[in-house]
């Protein structure tokens, strides 16, 4: 059974569950698991796409993976962070329907930072999270 963690969108800030995210997440005491940035890397080191979109993709099913390892899903993720080469409206456009995608619905705090580079040259994206892991 998945614990509930409660998601705020105050008044007097920006509303953005509108676009997918909470300004706060309150996880009760608990277990969590820290997700070490996933990039479009795979297990069997297929080549890396190269739209951002593209790469979203593959990260995302990295994060599912990671999620599925400790018995997580997407409701259980507190926060995001988000690593994005050149970030600017149309990058984080292109980045967003497959992210959005993946969380169905789940709202964890997100953070999105504009970066020069990741650990490969032509790496576009990386996305790391904490998860409150399920009793």
């Amino acid at each position: 059974m998945t614990n509930t963690i409660e998601r705020l969108n105050p008044s007097d800030l920006p509303d953005a569950g509108q676009v997918g995210y909470s300004q706060i997440s309150i996880a009760e005491p608990g277990r969590l698991a820290f997700v070490s940035g996933q990039v479009a890397w795979t297990a069997d080191e297929g080549a890396v796409p190269g739209s951002i979109a593209e790469q979203t993709k593959v990260v995302v099913a990295n994060l599912d993976r990671a999620l599925q390892a400790i018995g997580a899903g997407t409701a259980d993720i507190v926060q995001m962070r988000i690593y994005v080469v050149d970030l600017d409206p149309e990058t984080q456009g292109q980045a967003m329907g497959p992210l959005m995608a993946f969380l169905d619905g789940a709202k964890p705090s997100l953070t999105g930072i504009g970066v020069s580079a990741l650990a490969g040259p032509y790496l576009k994206i990386e996305i790391e999270m904490v998860v409150r892991l399920p009793d």
